[in-house]
């Protein structure tokens, strides 16, 4: 058996992926250094390459330019996980269960914030519904990092954040960022 850090294509009638099965996804994947390096990296704006993940999920090796981050967003019914391959991101996150729909604006209670640093070789999965952003806050230093979900993205939301209210601003498919 092989242990090649390479994208693994999924195999037919195989189980979903689980949280775990993604995390072990971009850690092998992230260790993979002529793929990190083949990433063309822009000066100002993130670029990605779609990769192929376990068992149906969707991939994504990005580059993240020093001082560009996601915003507030959610992958909606997709688990997940990311891993920083080089450089490091920050996450914030909220430690709270939201309502998935049907909302516009949410005051949150002051205990509900995170915020976890993720060097090179750390990461995390997430569940459903996780609102988080996650951002590259070097001066000179660009980053790279390996995402997955599960099922393939359905949706992303995206979210504003003044103070302890979280506004939804806008959903986007698919279709909008391939």
């Amino acid at each position: 058996m092989s242990a090649s850090p390479a994208p693994v294509s999924p195999e037919v009638g195989s189980a979903a992926p689980t949280q775990a099965d993604l995390l072990n996804f971009v850690r092998r994947t992230a260790s993979d250094a002529e793929l990190i390096a083949s990433l063309p990296l822009d000066p100002e704006g993130r670029t990605w390459v779609r990769l192929e993940g376990p068992g149906g999920s969707e991939a994504w090796l990005i580059g993240w330019p020093p001082g560009t981050g996601t915003g507030w967003h959610d992958h909606a019914d997709s688990v997940g996980a990311f891993l920083t391959a080089s450089g490091t991101l920050k996450e914030y996150s909220l430690a709270a269960r939201l309502p998935t729909d049907g909302w516009k604006t949410l005051e949150l209670t002051p205990d509900v914030d995170r915020e976890r640093g993720l060097p090179a070789g750390q990461g995390r999965a997430f569940g459903r519904h996780h609102v988080h952003e996650v951002l590259n806050d070097s001066r000179d230093e660009h980053a790279i990092s390996v995402h997955a979900y599960y099922p393939p993205l359905p949706r992303i939301r995206r979210y504003s954040r003044t103070g302890h209210v979280l506004r939804l601003e806008q959903v986007e498919r698919p279709e909008d960022w391939q």
